[in-house]
């Protein structure tokens, strides 16, 4: 209700009993907190808090969605990616439709060891499909290593490699003896019938190198981590 000015200066005293009443009901209310306690106290408070806007709440819910979309995309530029495999040169341990997971900080903190699954840019030296931007092989040969091929066994700085990732019986051949430059490794798809690789296209650059494989997550039949 709105109190019109004049009415209000012409009832001074029904204003000063209005005050006197607000004043006697203070007390009262003081009284009764004395003797609910702080308890009671906290929680007249709660009771008057108020609630938090749809257009607050729905602006915090977008903050969140940025937060968690900028991590991700961190996460996939700098530590981790996910790449689908679409051929069969690294049968038998990877199959056509696994989805791996790549470590790509893993050699920011050690080197390139023989043994290592690896995905690299296509290097200039491959003629292949030009829509083909990345390969996975296995490490081979690292810089400085000795390697050639001497009736179906693969040799590194003239004693047999042992690779316990091939079936048994599998033979390797097509690699002319030679040393690795610097920065460079040698690498193999796991399917030496059937692969693409250092043999046709030479050593390639340890720039070119996206990460180290750590993970197939997808078939999960087929999940594994490499450590």
């Amino acid at each position: 209700m709105t109190i019109n000015p004049e009415e209000s200066a012409q009832q001074p005293l029904a204003a000063s009993a209005v005050d006197q009443g607000l004043a006697t009901s203070d007390q009262t209310l003081g009284g009764v907190e004395d003797l609910v306690g702080p308890a009671g106290r906290s929680e007249r408070r709660k009771s008057h808090a108020k609630p938090r806007s749809g257009r607050r709440l729905a602006l915090e819910w977008a903050i969140l969605v940025v937060i968690a979309a900028a991590l991700a995309i961190t996460v996939r530029l700098f530590v981790f990616q996910s790449f689908f495999i679409p051929s069969g040169s690294m049968l038998p341990t990877l199959q056509i439709g696994d989805r791996i997971l790549v470590d790509k900080l893993s050699y920011e903190m050690h080197p390139i060891h023989i043994g290592d699954m690896v995905v690299f840019a296509t290097p200039p030296k491959d003629t292949g499909d030009p829509n083909i931007k990345d390969l996975v092989k296995r490490v081979i040969a690292v810089a400085g290593d000795k390697i050639a091929s001497i009736n179906g066994q693969v040799y590194i700085n003239g004693r047999p490699l042992a690779e316990p990732w091939l079936p048994k019986g599998v033979l390797t051949y097509s690699i002319s003896p030679q040393t690795i430059p610097a920065g460079d490794i040698f690498v193999m798809g796991d399917n030496r019938g059937d692969s693409k690789d250092s043999r046709v296209f030479g050593p390639i650059s340890d720039s070119l190198v996206v990460g180290r494989v750590v993970m197939i997550f997808y078939p999960l039949s087929q999940f594994h981590i490499y450590w």
